[in-house]
């Protein structure tokens, strides 16, 4: 369960980081938390098709409070991604991850709106 899932986060700032998340995913996607493998946190269901035909399903919005980094699974495709990422704060970008090591570094009102717009991408 995610309850379990958090009591086993031994860094306590981690975990408070990992709480602090998962009030923000819930009130943007109004779903409950489903665990998706070990570590991560879903919500919802997005199903994919790549244009080699390659299908599957993954969540439509989630993170994971891995040892490193708090790792959001976001892109910058969506809408005003550049001006948003620019205001975030102290943070790591990948193609579909944003990594942030505490969420002390960031505007927490910057990365609400990262995740709502990155969800409204792939929710119907």
């Amino acid at each position: 369960s995610v309850e379990d899932f958090f009591a086993s986060i031994q860094n306590p700032r981690r975990r408070t980081d990992a709480r602090t998340a998962l009030r923000i995913y819930q009130e943007v996607t109004g779903l409950p938390p489903v665990m998706w493998g070990p570590s991560i946190i879903g919500f919802g269901t997005h199903h994919y098709v790549y244009e080699t035909g390659r299908e599957g399903d993954e969540p439509a919005a989630a993170f994971s409070p891995r040892k490193a980094y708090m790792t959001f699974y976001v892109d910058d495709k969506f809408e005003g991604a550049e001006e948003l990422y620019a205001k975030l704060g102290k943070h790591k970008k990948s193609v579909a991850c944003l990594y942030i090591n505490k969420l002390d570094d960031v505007d927490l009102d910057v990365l609400y709106e990262i995740i709502a717009r990155q969800y409204r991408t792939v929710s119907p």
